[in-house]
């Protein structure tokens, strides 16, 4: 079979943009999630950034390679007008060569984030997306659309939370876990019909999804999973201590000081009207995504794992992907350990809950 740089050559050679293309124009990033491959196009320019190609490897949605495309296609096109989120330009479809297809967006020129120095510029990046007004609903398609934010998590939460009894070994770590599904359930049922702000989010906010240019200005760039549903999400995502240790370039671990700070220089730049009709949700919607990453890592550990072992005896890791792999599995193991659950279900359980309705 060519190499992957010839077959992505070829089919860029058939775009108007990429007359004349080699395969030694393109180079290959290092590996950064389990999803993509990234390749940067040198020598060509597209309004000042460099073409990036995307190339899937698999869709965590479950989604048809065709679908697949679709649906990421909208996620950066809807995001783009933030000018906080790279713009695409084009996708090459599923072929025989290319069975996922590709997408073709900017570069985006920058480095990883750290989370100690950086959350002021997150809570821009994010704000500018959340401005962005909604489409109609019939308009909404193919991203999701949670009228009801809380039914919306809490259907990923039951459906990954059968996995926590025979993913979680210590019963101590268990029971907690439970304790806190059982609150989710009484909370869903309390918030439903409740009215609360939505916007177009991108929920797999964590800081290893965001570049920090040289201008210091975060732009978020793995947008795969955006839909419509509630602000509070995304800034719980991006803070959580689950969230902050997850990447191994953008890692640290967040105080309460900062968390309330990044979540006061976000509520800063919202109208006042807007920010005093998210503030009441804020804690609940924090506590209910770090219920839906927990039960995650407990769906990961039973099923995912199984499928990527038996995959590697025919598709062997690289030593790159060995050791992204490692450090993946090390944090999800680490995401039920009693110390880790109880550290996070301290910012609204302790003495020292996070009081972020009165930032």
């Amino acid at each position: 079979m060519p190499a992957l740089s010839t077959v992505l050559a070829t089919a860029l050679g058939r775009h108007s943009r990429f007359a004349g293309v080699q395969p030694a124009a393109l180079e290959k990033l290092p590996q950064k999630g389990i999803a993509h491959i990234h390749l940067r196009v040198h020598g060509f320019d597209f309004d000042g950034h460099r073409p990036l190609l995307r190339v899937p490897k698999l869709s965590q949605f479950a989604l048809s390679p065709k679908n697949n495309l679709i649906h990421q296609a909208a996620c950066f096109s809807r995001a783009a007008d933030s000018g906080h989120c790279p713009r695409l330009h084009d996708v090459l479809p599923p072929s025989a060569e290319l069975p996922m297809g590709v997408l073709i967006v900017d570069e985006i020129a920058g480095v990883p984030i750290d989370p100690s120095q950086h959350m002021s510029a997150v809570a821009q990046c994010l704000a500018q997306v959340h401005a962005l007004p909604m489409p109609p609903p019939a308009a909404r398609p193919p991203l999701a659309d949670h009228g009801d934010p809380v039914a919306g998590i809490m259907a990923f939460i039951e459906e990954q939370a059968q996995f926590v009894a025979p993913s979680v070994a210590d019963p101590e770590a268990r029971r907690e876990i439970i304790d806190e599904l059982d609150w989710a359930r009484r909370f869903a049922a309390k918030a439903a019909g409740q009215i609360q702000p939505r916007s177009l989010v991108l929920t797999d906010t964590h800081p290893g999804n965001y570049l920090i240019d040289e201008k210091a200005q975060a732009w978020f760039v793995d947008l795969e999973k955006a839909l419509y549903g509630s602000p509070a999400v995304d800034l719980a995502h991006a803070s959580l201590f689950t969230s902050t240790t997850w990447d191994i370039a953008a890692n640290g671990e967040l105080s309460a000081a900062q968390v309330r700070q990044f979540y006061a220089d976000y509520l800063a730049l919202l109208p006042a009207e807007k920010s005093a009709a998210l503030r009441p949700w804020l804690l609940a919607l924090r506590r209910l995504t770090w219920l839906r990453t927990t039960t995650w890592s407990c769906k990961w550990a039973a099923r995912t794992h199984a499928v990527q072992a038996a995959r590697q005896k025919t598709e062997p890791l690289s030593e790159e992907e060995t050791i992204l792999q490692r450090h993946i599995e090390n944090r999800l193991v680490n995401f039920t350990v009693l110390s880790t659950v109880q550290r996070c279900r301290a910012e609204w359980l302790g003495p020292d809950r996070l009081d972020l309705e009165a930032i």
